[in-house]
């Protein structure tokens, strides 16, 4: 098949070879820039978790954001989630988190970070622990994260059983 304007030859290698270098480059654009709108929203995330703002804290999450806190039941709701972080920043000195990877679907409309958290508690008890999200393009264009899953580094926390004999008797 032939295309006017295009000879076959020199022309058309050369006009392909840069047509397919610019939907790369734009491509790899595309990519780098929700890449940096998602890490930045971590870290504004951090940022405002950090400061203590309970509203812009649970705002980062999408209508349908799930929650897989450590040892609890998972937290489906926003009223769940706000509850969640209420009770955190309550018990908390200091919180922030760092990205470390981030993969971001093919698609530019999803991807997950992984990162580490360093946090204090008010009783002076330290802890770090890393975390995983997934983050979505909304219809606004605005990154919100759909689930938040983390643990600690710390050693579990062994489950205390009753001594023995000392069961309740029915």
């Amino acid at each position: 098949m032939k295309f006017p304007g295009f000879d076959g030859g020199m022309k058309t290698k050369l006009f392909l070879t840069l047509y397919g270098s610019l939907a790369f480059a734009l491509t790899m654009f595309a990519a780098s820039a929700d890449d940096k709108a998602v890490r930045d929203a971590d870290a504004e995330w951090s940022k405002v978790a950090g400061a203590k703002d309970l509203d812009k804290t649970v705002s980062f999450y999408a209508d349908e954001a799930m929650v897989l806190p450590p040892n609890e039941p998972m937290v489906t709701s926003k009223t769940g989630i706000r509850n969640l972080w209420k009770g955190f920043l309550d018990s908390l000195t200091d919180i922030s988190w760092k990205t470390t990877h981030v993969e971001m679907a093919k698609s530019g409309d999803m991807g997950y970070l992984i990162g580490t958290y360093a946090m204090t508690m008010k009783d002076g008890t330290k802890d770090t622990g890393k975390y995983c999200e997934v983050w979505k393009k909304q219809a606004d264009g605005k990154w919100k994260v759909t689930a938040d899953m983390f643990s600690s580094d710390l050693p579990a926390t062994p489950a205390t059983s009753p001594a023995p004999g000392s069961a309740e008797k029915k």
